[in-house]
């Protein structure tokens, strides 16, 4: 790659997830701006960056001014929804590299944009219904098969969802969904919560797809209302083959049929016989830490790509950063652990410290400290931490699962135990079976 030492990088973003932005441009010799309204105490990037800045990232017009006086040579944005159109706008009034144009991020952040260009090149979506459908029950019963999902076009997180079993329950849904969209409109298609989920990330490098990543996620319990939210994750996925067999080649012909030459984009969808069924897009790293456990396994850091793009506008020597059967990781299995939380005041935590001096675990955070409420929202924040594992079998992984909760306490002003839905380390076992892990 091209020496990158002394060009200057703004990120979008004091949160977590850049961190690894941060980190990684520090080894590649890149002095690093960070900015957003929140003060450094609460912002970890902002700590670990060369300067920072409290300009909200809304605020277009100012950074533009800051890399200006700066002489900043350009921008990023990797993992937060609310980043990625101020991103893009920012970059077009610089004339500095982006990920994506306007339209290119306006079909993978719009879910029935996304679903129209799927369909064009042969990548298979969940069948949907629409709104007119369910103006009269008459009507309805002759269209529509429930259960269904209700969800917002534009949302982050798992907001705005409900899943309906009857024609009764779809006014308040739609009410719903629309309150949660970032535009005003919904999507109503087929509920396939009983169908094996999976989500991908690839990086397009040159105009290739390189998947790197696979995965199964864990959902929280029907009795805590966290079903629809993952509370573990396992990587890679017991589909990586389905979708390498049947799949792939079709999303990189969508992510080239839309123009994308070096970007991170991301799907999640529903395994359906021998095809994945894709709901969800983004131009963009998921927000977990991922990318950490990949560099761990494998050796090579997928920020660096990212960073040579945003600073020269092109990534040179594209296979020294991934290879075709990168989505393997060299053999390894790594597992997210998300500690979730009912609602209450956390009280006491005890444990992280130990997690983190873990030899198998890469990274380990928390969102939340003592003295803060968890409110029953029913989705990510219900999350307490993300801790990262790597192991290199099954049986190991699920050792150290079973460690990490047993290491874990959290508990309430009242001392009682605020943990739920946590998975049981079986279902690692079971999966690395099948990966032969």
């Amino acid at each position: 790659m091209k020496d990158l030492t002394g060009k200057k990088l703004l990120i979008l973003g004091g949160a977590f997830q850049h961190c690894k932005l941060v980190e990684a441009a520090h080894e590649l010799g890149v002095i690093t701006w960070v900015t957003d309204y929140l003060p450094s105490e609460q912002a970890p990037a902002k700590q670990m960056a060369d300067h920072y800045s409290m300009l909200n990232i809304t605020q277009i017009d100012e950074m533009a001014e800051l890399c200006r006086k700066e002489g900043i040579d350009g921008v990023i944005a990797t993992s937060l929804d609310a980043c990625q159109k101020p991103y893009e706008m920012l970059c077009r009034k610089l004339g500095v590299p982006c990920f994506g144009s306007e339209e290119q991020f306006r079909i993978l952040t719009d879910k029935r944009l996304f679903k129209e260009h799927c369909r064009k090149f042969g990548v298979d979506v969940i069948p949907e219904y629409a709104p007119e459908d369910f103006d009269d029950p008459a009507v309805c019963a002759g269209k529509v098969s429930f259960p269904i999902l209700i969800k917002p076009c534009e949302s982050r997180g798992s907001r705005g969802q409900t899943i309906c079993h009857s024609y009764e329950e779809v006014a308040d849904a739609i009410a719903f969904a629309r309150s949660e969209s970032a535009n005003g409109q919904i999507v109503i298609e087929k509920y396939m919560g009983q169908n094996n989920d999976f989500s991908m990330t690839i990086l397009m490098l040159g105009g290739k797809a390189y998947p790197f990543r696979t995965v199964d996620r864990i959902l929280g319990k029907y009795e805590d209302g966290l079903d629809k939210l993952a509370v573990g994750a396992t990587m890679p996925s017991v589909f990586t083959k389905l979708y390498m067999d049947n799949v792939h080649s079709k999303v990189e012909k969508l992510y080239q049929g839309i123009g994308l030459v070096n970007a991170p984009v991301f799907m999640q969808g529903f395994v359906d016989g021998d095809t994945v069924r894709f709901y969800d897009p983004g131009l963009r790293l998921p927000g977990g830490e991922y990318e950490r456990m990949f560099t761990h396994a494998c050796g090579v850091n997928p920020m660096y790509p990212l960073i040579e793009f945003a600073l020269t506008g092109q990534v040179e020597n594209t296979r020294d950063y991934l290879k075709p059967d990168a989505v393997w990781l060299d053999g390894k299995l790594a597992c997210q652990v998300l500690p979730t939380l009912r609602p209450g005041i956390i009280g006491a935590v005890k444990g992280m410290d130990e997690i983190r001096a873990h030899p198998h675990v890469v990274s380990a955070f928390e969102r939340f400290r003592v003295g803060d409420e968890i409110k029953p929202t029913k989705n990510v924040n219900q999350r307490f931490s993300e801790i990262d594992v790597v192991c290199s079998s099954s049986e190991e992984m699920s050792r150290t699962v079973h460690w990490i909760y047993d290491t874990l306490s959290i508990t309430d002003e009242n001392g009682e135990d605020m943990i739920v839905s946590s998975f049981s380390p079986s279902i690692i076992r079971q999966r690395g079976e099948l990966l032969g892990i």
